[in-house]
């Protein structure tokens, strides 16, 4: 680790000869090509339309790379070293985001544009330490294709990527988002909110001692995120409701219910039991309407419809709390 942070045992990009910069860009070029065909896959199944412009690109890094290798082979022989873009200090990283499932359409098109503006700079600086003509011209010639390599990926995209396959791409992103973060975040943010209402204010008026409601409140809110994201995970594997990954699901509803719960618990640690009541209170208020507000931002539900909802069940289980408290 302290290696790859200080740069012990790299290279710096001036004490590379021309023979190790060619083979740094043949490595590159390689490593670039394999990154376009990763999203290409990983895109395939939900954007197979943007997946083709990815498919595309991959062949032209491919160009390069071989172009690469044939002036290599005139000038130094069949045998190239090996060394890869994190053998050289401050040469550009690609951060392995291919790896993630699902990818977002858009960040990958970022990324591709961030690829091709670090290989342009690094074929002209390359263009400046080569003295020798046929590969100064090569290099640069391979700064200018990455340089177009943005108006390229625009003309691949229209012709593979149409405006109305856009916006259907760009649905069907947000939707998979809705049902692998939203719906069960929501689902979770509701549970650890409402349902510790009635156990947390109820060991309060019961005992008006906060550092026991604060226990109840504890262990009632992380036993409800565990109890959620177990379910969530145990409910659908996502395969044919498309709802993604249920871990993701799991860990999410999981986590939402317990912060749901801990919102309206840790005002106890205030020792002053009617101060602590009255800023859990006030927490309380704050939780429902932000889930009225995730609902109406999300969900499509009227506001003032997902408003009334939340706070009126809110308000039942507050009441049903504090009246089996005073019981």
């Amino acid at each position: 680790m302290l290696s790859r942070v200080f740069g012990f045992g790299r290279r710096s990009f001036d004490s590379l000869s021309e023979q190790e910069i060619l083979a740094l860009a043949i490595s590159s070029e390689e490593d670039d090509g394999r990154i376009y065909r990763a999203y290409a896959d990983g895109l395939a199944e939900a954007f197979p339309q943007s997946a083709k412009v990815f498919e595309a690109m991959a062949e032209e890094e491919d160009g390069h790379r071989d172009a690469l290798i044939e002036i290599f082979r005139k000038r130094f022989g069949e045998r190239i070293p090996l060394i890869r873009r994190e053998h050289v200090k401050g040469y550009y990283e690609r951060k392995p985001d291919w790896l993630v499932r699902p990818l977002g359409i858009e960040a990958v098109r970022r990324q591709a544009e961030a690829m091709e503006r670090q290989a342009y700079l690094f074929y002209v600086e390359a263009a400046k330490r080569t003295t020798d003509a046929s590969t100064r011209k090569l290099l640069n010639d391979l700064a200018a294709a990455e340089q177009g390599h943005e108006s390229a990926a625009h003309e691949l995209e229209q012709q593979h990527v149409p405006g109305e396959v856009k916006v259907e791409e760009a649905s069907a992103e947000q939707r998979q988002f809705i049902l692998t973060y939203v719906q069960p975040g929501l689902a979770g943010l509701m549970d650890g909110s409402v349902s510790t209402l009635a156990p947390i204010f109820a060991a309060a008026f019961a005992t008006h001692d906060t550092w026991q409601t604060l226990l109840v409140g504890l262990a009632a809110s992380i036993g409800a995120g565990i109890s959620m994201g177990f379910t969530e995970v145990a409910s659908d594997d996502g395969k044919l409701s498309g709802r993604g990954s249920p871990l993701k699901r799991g860990l999410t509803v999981g986590l939402m219910t317990t912060l749901g719960g801990l919102g309206h618990a840790l005002p106890y640690l205030i020792p002053s039991f009617w101060t602590a009541t009255a800023v859990a209170a006030v927490v309380v208020f704050f939780e429902l309407w932000a889930i009225a507000f995730v609902q109406n931002r999300y969900m499509q539900t009227p506001f003032l419809r997902a408003a009334f909802q939340v706070v009126l069940g809110g308000a039942l289980v507050f009441a049903a709390g504090v009246l089996i408290g005073n019981a």
